[in-house]
């Protein structure tokens, strides 16, 4: 074929491609344009929903519902962007077995072309509810996803499991939920009980529990954690008027044995949380804890409980545990920070309309601040180890790599962008940085705020302005209804506090390409960053490790797993300059089997540059030797006190 033909062919299947896609786009946007958008109006009717728990072999929820309509076309939604998930999470692929019918008969549904969690429904005449039923279908081990059921326990999000009508807010759309779980089970949740049986007999024997109605949007919010040994600890006094819970679930009840010191740490968070937000915006709150190695983790915020997953040692290996206890703190401060107020590009209407995360380095970064803070004021962690964690924090960013070329703003579109591969250059790449990266700005904040007011208020001060204000956005019924705020705001705020150019300091910080991570708050609170030749006694307690296996991150460059795969390489790092990259095995060092020590000690001998560092590298079926003249020796972060200045970390730590 000649070029010429080549090219008619071309321009003419160019033609034909576009005439198609013209009509197929018109049909397409035709049924696509049918989605109504949400009203702020009540639906008429509650929908009853009833999940069945009970196939804990299968790990998979069984659903019923029943939606009040009228005769037309009825679009359903299936939940897609989530509160707390920041981006579009909800995957409608584990939906399976979909079947409607109304007055008895089946009724057919097909599924938007433009939008896969949409359903459309033509409810004929004279039906004025429809009845569903499908499967929510969930992981049987963690190479498909996070595993929610086990046969011990369950993690039941109720979003995975009903469908809602298009064309009402969420907040306007009443639910009646049910739960059938195992007799002898009990669950937790910020939903109230209306009703509960048993019945059956055997292994049909089951509890079947009913929920005072709620809103769509506070069901969601309202997750349920079930299991066969589970205990309940109150963290408030008898009689308390907005009571806090601790309700936890374990694979074995031994694990949940806590001594008197470490429940009393989970009541002095609940009560330093007090005293630094000053009021509770919550009727009630429940710390989900599932103490699991074969649930998956989690850490998920909600207004009035949250979802906490920990490894079995949370209680009985408390040493090593210093990261897993800033969970829950964090978790905490969420209802006020997140869940009371919330960005208002955040908000939306239902939970198929894409939320956009600009604010997040102030949702979760001063969350994740506050979570830090509140773990040493508590007790949960000591202030050395909140000490050892900022030093880990400000090594981190101050090596980053990908700071060259994106600014943590940036990294705040992370969740949209839903990359479903592991970055397997995360330090070039950048991640969810806007979490630790932004507690240096928030620590830097509250030391500005302490020098403009002779050490009279600081960030504190902040946070009870903030999120301790009243909460006068109530539904009828009592729920809580978002109060949003803009960057504005929080200028606005930090500025009734101490007078200062907010908004350059926190647009520089969030904007800036290049340079060096926001240690100047180190510096200001009387401390800096350096090195140390051996790890942090927290990373590393009784020889048993909680960071990668063998840490060579800050030597050169790279972590690697106890099998002597390598796990991370830093971009630009020896290593990385060498020509070494993540999955590859290191098999020797200077031509015997590789060991942490042997590398230690190699890095150890070259600092004066003497002795090259000689490795043999795996990658896939080929074999390389690599020489690296790295002199640095072993380098581990740690924070040092500068001296003639005051401790003013040492006071952001300590209880009040």
């Amino acid at each position: 074929m000649s070029r010429v033909a080549l090219r008619v062919r071309h321009a003419f299947g160019a033609l034909l491609c576009l005439a198609v896609l013209a009509v197929g786009s018109m049909n397409a946007q035709a049924q696509g344009a049918n989605l109504p958008p949400p009203r702020d109006a009540d639906y008429p009717g509650t929908i009853r929903l009833t999940v069945d728990a009970t196939d804990l072999d299968r790990r998979i929820f069984q659903v019923q519902q029943t939606i009040p309509v009228a005769p037309g076309r009825v679009t359903l939604l299936y939940p897609r962007w989530l509160p707390g998930a920041h981006g579009p999470y909800g995957d409608v692929s584990r939906m399976a077995g979909l079947m409607i019918s109304g007055g008895g008969k089946p009724v057919s549904w097909a599924r938007d072309t433009l939008d896969p969690y949409a359903f459309h429904v033509d409810v004929p005449a004279g039906v004025r509810s429809i009845d569903l039923s499908f499967q929510a279908l969930t992981p049987l081990d963690a190479s498909a996803g996070r595993v929610v059921m086990t046969p011990d326990m369950f993690n039941l999000q109720w979003n995975i499991a009903l469908l809602y009508p298009a064309g009402y807010y969420a907040s306007r759309i009443p639910f009646v939920a049910q739960l059938r779980l195992p007799a002898d089970w009990e669950p937790g949740t910020a939903l109230r009980v209306r009703a509960a049986n048993i019945s059956g007999t055997g292994s049909q024997r089951a509890k079947l529990v009913e929920y005072q109605p709620v809103s769509l949007e506070t069901l969601v919010d309202a997750p349920v954690f079930a299991g066969r040994h589970v205990k309940r600890i109150a963290l408030d006094p008898a009689g308390a008027k907005q009571p806090v819970s601790l309700f936890m679930m374990a694979d074995d009840p031994s694990l949940m044995e806590a001594s008197a010191e470490q429940i009393d740490a989970h009541r002095k968070l609940v009560e330093q949380s007090d005293k630094l937000f000053g009021r509770r915006h919550f009727r009630q709150y429940d710390f989900l804890l599932a103490i699991s190695d074969k649930m998956g983790g989690i850490g998920l915020e909600h207004h009035e409980s949250s979802e906490n997953g920990v490894r079995p040692g949370y209680f009985k290996d408390w040493a090593r545990g210093v990261a897993s206890r800033e969970l829950l703190p964090h978790e905490y401060v969420h209802s006020w920070n997140g869940k009371f107020r919330r960005p208002a590009d955040l908000w939306t209407p239902n939970f198929n309309l894409p939320m956009q995360n600009s604010l997040l380095w102030l949702y979760e970064g001063q969350t994740q601040f506050w979570g830090r803070i509140l773990a040493a004021r508590s007790g949960l962690n000591t202030a050395e180890q909140a000490i050892d964690q900022f030093a880990r924090v400000a090594a981190s960013y101050e090596t980053r790599a990908g700071r060259a070329w994106r600014n943590l703003q940036d990294t705040t579109n992370e969740g949209t962008m839903r990359s479903a591969r592991d970055k397997q250059w995360r330090d070039w790449e950048r991640s969810a940085d806007y979490y630790d990266e932004a507690t240096l700005i928030w620590l830097e904040a509250d030391m500005i705020l302490r020098e403009k007011t002779g050490g009279t208020k600081s960030m504190d001060d902040f946070a009870r302005a903030f999120f301790g204000v009243e909460d006068t956005r109530r539904s009828a019924s009592g729920e809580l209804r978002a109060l949003t705020y803009t960057l504005d705001d929080v200028i606005k705020t930090l500025n009734s506090i101490a007078p200062h150019d907010w908004r350059a300091l926190l647009r520089e910080r969030m904007d800036a390409r290049g340079g060096n991570a926001a240690l100047d708050g180190l510096k200001r609170a009387g401390w800096r960053l350096a090195w140390s030749d051996t790890p942090s006694k927290f990373a590393n307690p009784g020889g048993r490790t909680s960071v990668p296996d063998h840490d060579f991150a800050y030597s050169l460059g790279l972590t690697v797993a106890g099998d002597g795969r390598i796990s991370f390489v830093a971009w630009d790092s020896p290593a990385f300059q060498a020509g070494l990259a993540p999955q590859s095995v290191l098999m020797a060092v200077a031509g015997r089997s590789y060991t942490q020590e042997r590398l230690t000690d190699a890095i150890k001998a070259n600092k004066d540059g003497k002795a090259p560092i000689e490795l043999l590298v795996r990658n896939g079926d080929v074999w390389k030797s690599v020489k690296i003249d790295y002199r640095g020796g072993m380098r581990f972060p740690k924070l040092e006190r500068i001296e003639g200045t005051q401790d003013r970390l040492g006071t952001v730590l300590g209880a009040r």
